[in-house]
């Protein structure tokens, strides 16, 4: 096993070397091969969820995890659909951020370098497969991936494909490399080669995440849940705090960035809790509320200490009433996990004050938590959610997987 992941690491740090060379038209071209080479690779790649989906069925995982795991024509066309948009957004590597001159006329500046080789464990979305390896290869990085066992044959089919491309692109295939084994001990492996892995991104639940953390030698980018908030405040348009609620709870109840904590000013609670609640258990979910919000609508669990962090990844709702933003703000602070929250409200000076204060990676007026991801963001795909502030905080996209080195330009200065 040792072995296997120490070659796997040394060909990822030749591969980083070279794509570090690449220039912008071969990695642009090579990723719209990869997209063309997607569309046309449907039937083998829905052969290869089928399988991972009827075992996953088999093993009786929730229907939240087979969601996740399932390549629906759909996920494939925005996989297809962010492939293409990285190909076309702009290539970091080379550029200089800044530059400045010295009084001795030096020129310095820093210029954005790939970070080198990116570790990647992660759990469930086969999808992650191609999304982080399109942003390695535009980024000029090598990377390292080790799905989930409930996702092997879709990920092996799909690191296939890319690495069949890259071969056919002149490039190196071994710029993106699938470990061959749902044996923990290669995550281990892994994390010990601080040498040849610059740094190491964890993708899935808390319990992988401190693992990780835990274990690694080298620096990991994390977050351990999304504990996300929505804020109806007192000014909200009420029809459209109960369109966007909806969406940030029932439309993917599973992943991430959908609403766990729904936080309503008292000053409206009465007028929109019973009508919000009421269409939130027509699509199935399960409120756990507060004593003020089991006042106002009755027949619900007791939300106790514990469900203010939860992060359910399913039709469970936490709801609070609060006296207004102050405490709204406080109960984010206290309870949250710096990924996402919104406002709801139709007063600028509230909303520019809510931005200000809360400090999550993103934070949203009158629009769903749902778009806390890279793709719905603009940078085309995302290697997943920081919320550790160094270096990176919020979706990382291809910038976020470069880091600068300083640059100096003179014309034959020394030190005195």
């Amino acid at each position: 096993m040792r072995d296997e992941i120490l070659t796997m690491a040394r060909d990822a740090r030749a591969a980083a070397h070279e794509m570090a060379k690449v220039n912008s038209d071969r990695k642009r071209k090579a990723l719209e091969a990869v997209a063309v080479a997607l569309e046309k690779s449907r039937s083998r790649i829905g052969e290869a969820n089928d399988k991972d989906v009827r075992e996953a069925l088999k093993k009786g995982l929730s229907g939240a995890k087979v969601d996740r795991l399932r390549l629906s024509d759909k996920v494939i066309q925005e996989m297809v659909g962010g492939l293409r948009e990285v190909a076309a957004l702009a290539d970091p590597v080379g550029e200089v951020t800044r530059m400045w001159v010295r009084p001795n006329g030096l020129r310095v500046g820093r210029m954005r370098i790939p970070l080198g080789v990116i570790g990647i464990i992660y759990e469930s979305r086969p999808n992650v497969t191609i999304d982080a390896a399109a942003l390695c290869v535009k980024a000029g990085n090598a990377v390292i991936l080790r799905g989930g066992s409930e996702a092997f044959e879709s990920n092996r089919c799909l690191a296939d494909i890319l690495q069949e491309v890259l071969e056919a692109e002149g490039l190196p295939a071994t710029a993106v490399q699938m470990v061959g084994t749902t044996d923990r001990e290669a995550v281990l492996e892994m994390l010990r080669l601080e040498e040849f892995i610059d740094v190491m991104i964890p993708r899935g639940g808390e319990d992988l995440i401190r693992f990780v953390t835990e274990h690694a030698r080298m620096p990991v980018l994390k977050h351990y849940k999304g504990v996300c908030h929505i804020f109806v405040d007192r000014e909200a348009d009420l029809d459209m705090a109960e369109k966007v609620c909806m969406n940030a709870k029932v439309q993917r109840p599973g992943v991430c960035n959908a609403m766990e904590t729904l936080l309503v000013d008292e000053a409206v609670a009465e007028k929109f809790l019973p009508r919000m609640i009421e269409s939130l258990r027509k699509e199935g979910v399960e409120i756990r509320g507060c004593p003020r919000t089991r006042q106002l609508v009755g027949d619900c669990l007791p939300a106790g200490e514990e469900d203010w962090s939860a992060e359910y990844l399913d039709l469970i709702l936490a709801v609070r009433v609060v006296s207004g933003m102050d405490e709204a703000i406080r109960h984010i602070t206290r309870y949250g996990s710096q990924h996402t929250e919104a406002i709801l409200t139709e007063n600028f000076e509230r909303a520019h004050r809510f931005l200000q204060e809360v400090q999550s990676s993103l934070v949203l007026v009158n629009a769903s938590t749902r778009f806390n991801d890279g793709f719905q963001l603009g940078l085309g795909a995302e290697i997943g959610i920081s919320t550790s502030r160094l270096h990176a905080f919020g979706p990382m996209g291809v910038e976020e997987l470069t880091t600068t080195k300083f640059v100096a330009l003179g014309n034959g200065q020394v030190r005195t």
